[in-house]
């Protein structure tokens, strides 16, 4: 490493499903947080390493900013405040293809004082003509000061670079936190399960995949076959019926499809084996809410 090293932290903030998931996996160069088009599918604070010769920074995903509707919602909106108030820098994250939103305003309100500079990326600049990218900076400029605004896609990696370049001239001279080498803090027993609710919330619909839980019971490796055995708890006896599906086919499909990015992960084959429980209301319960692994603490 070299002596003038700098290292920090860099959480990103948004409203839900503006793509922040999306930017930690393009940093990361991996799939390391689920991504889907559903609001709130983030449910944990994660973090994506970046460290080149000259920096480490630690990016951390929160869960979107939204009004609870129960104890997880209240753990996700908590996770989210507590990474504002502990970082170096801010990267406000919105969809430019859509209009300003109130809830938006609200963030932005919300973390005017805290003295941490905040950077705006305007995601998904794609998706608009580029005449529409001056009015819509013009708006989200005459709402805060930005330390700077950069109009990107996390989806296909324009504008990551210039990001970083932002991210870097906020962070302090430091040591590095993590070996060079750490691309995330989750287990991969942690990612395993999230790819498996990612799944379900790309094949099920409304309120059955976010009122789930995946816990990786067993894990066995063999030289060249990791075999992974776990339960999707669900909160209703309707819900476990349509995760499983007529014949069992729609489990068969999260199965299959979450083993291929399993596989990916892990670089070798991998055996995957399902089970469905019901566990009534466990998004109210701290209890399980613990032992599903979301604690604040």
């Amino acid at each position: 490493m070299k002596k003038e090293f700098k290292s920090g932290f860099a959480a990103i903030i948004g409203m839900p499903n503006v793509g922040k998931s999306t930017l930690l996996n393009t940093i990361a160069g991996q799939k390391i947080a689920i991504i889907s088009d559903k609001p709130q599918t983030t449910r944990n604070k994660i973090l994506a390493v970046c460290t080149t010769d000259s920096e480490q920074i630690i990016f951390t995903d929160t869960p979107g900013i939204h009004n609870p509707r129960n104890k997880l919602g209240q753990f996700m909106v908590k996770a989210a405040n507590d990474a504002i108030n502990d970082t170096d820098v801010l990267v406000f994250m919105t969809d430019a293809s859509r209009p300003v939103r109130d809830a938006e305003r609200s963030i932005l309100n919300s973390i005017e004082n805290r003295g941490v500079p905040c950077i705006l990326a305007l995601n998904k600049i794609d998706l608009i003509k580029k005449e529409e990218l001056l009015p819509l900076i013009a708006d989200y400029s005459s709402m805060y000061n930005f330390a700077a605004i950069v109009p990107m896609s996390a989806e296909n990696g324009d504008g990551t670079e210039e990001l970083l370049n932002e991210i870097r001239e906020h962070l302090d001279f430091g040591p590095a936190y993590f070996d060079e080498d750490t691309v995330t803090d989750q287990p991969e027993r942690q990612i395993a399960a999230e790819i498996i609710r990612e799944k379900m919330l790309w094949l099920l619909d409304k309120e059955v995949p976010h009122g789930a839980a995946i816990e990786i019971t067993k894990v066995e490796e063999k030289a060249k076959i990791t075999n992974i055995h776990a339960v999707i708890y669900c909160e209703k006896n309707t819900h476990k019926g349509i995760i499983i599906g007529k014949n069992g086919e729609m489990l068969k499909k999260i199965g299959s499809m979450a083993r291929a990015d399993i596989e990916k992960m892990l670089g070798k084959k991998a055996y995957l084996e399902l089970w469905v429980k019901v566990k009534p209301d466990w998004r109210n319960s701290d209890f399980m809410i613990r032992n599903f692994g979301f604690s604040n603490e």
